[in-house]
């Protein structure tokens, strides 16, 4: 049977790929069992500098299968496609999600678990749960007041709107939209620069960024001091040392 989350490591770029092209990448049970596992054993080598999340065929995720939700699909505890979404948001290296398509729901709070989220134009993204009588318990309430602001959040998500890529860049839902057609030259653009930066330092930074979060300023600044100046060998072949 065919993998429902394809995972390849090449020079560095970890590309995880949802793979129910069929169903528009629609999350089931099996589908955080297998990303939890990618995810898990990815964390541990040291030559990934970055991960890029995306979907097979036409769709980057439309949200959980609801389908396979009413048939009893679920994992044992109703907090493992949650902690999922955690592990993939303190994943040790810069991660993109690369979005075209639907991203919906479920599919967005995976997205949202990613460092950096680039868009095709024609995309739609959007928050429906409610229009489903649902709510979230991925992290929606925490990750998307993050990065829209409150207000725009409670907007997005008490109606149940669709956005196209360019509005979401717009508002800051996404980092960047692009025309589909240039999403994959784009996302590997940006790959390449973070892949010409040290792979070491790069995971410092994102576990300061992480930090600092969860600390108060005064509290998050002295942390900033004890860590690390870089990776050593890093930063002697690029300065010349």
């Amino acid at each position: 049977m065919e993998p429902v989350v394809l995972c390849a490591v090449t020079d560095g770029v970890a590309s995880v790929t949802l793979n129910r092209p069929e169903k528009l990448n629609a999350l089931t049970a099996e589908s955080f069992v297998q990303l939890r596992a990618h995810l898990e054993a990815l964390a541990e080598r040291d030559d990934v500098a970055v991960l890029v999340l995306s979907g097979a065929g036409r769709s980057f995720c439309a949200g959980h299968d609801l389908g396979s939700l009413a048939g009893g699909d679920a994992l044992e505890s109703r907090y493992d496609e949650a902690a999922t979404v955690d592990l993939l948001e303190a994943f040790p290296a810069p991660t993109i999600a690369k979005i075209h398509g639907h991203c919906f729901t479920g599919g967005l709070e995976l997205a949202l678990g990613c460092d950096l989220l680039v868009a095709a134009s024609s995309a739609q993204i959007g928050d429906t749960h409610t229009a489903w009588g649902l709510a979230p318990v991925w992290g929606m309430s925490v990750r998307l007041p993050e990065r829209v602001g409150l207000s725009r959040a409670k907007e997005l998500t008490f109606t149940s709107r669709r956005i196209d890529g360019n509005l979401a860049a717009a508002i800051g839902l996404v980092d960047r939209a692009v025309p589909e057609i240039a999403l994959d030259g784009t996302v590997a653009a940006l790959v390449a620069e973070i892949t010409a930066c040290s792979p070491g330092a790069n995971r410092i930074v994102k576990r300061l960024y992480a930090d600092q979060a969860v600390r108060q300023r005064t509290e998050a600044l002295h942390h900033e001091r004890t860590m690390p100046y870089g990776i050593a060998a890093d930063a002697a072949a690029r300065l010349g040392g």
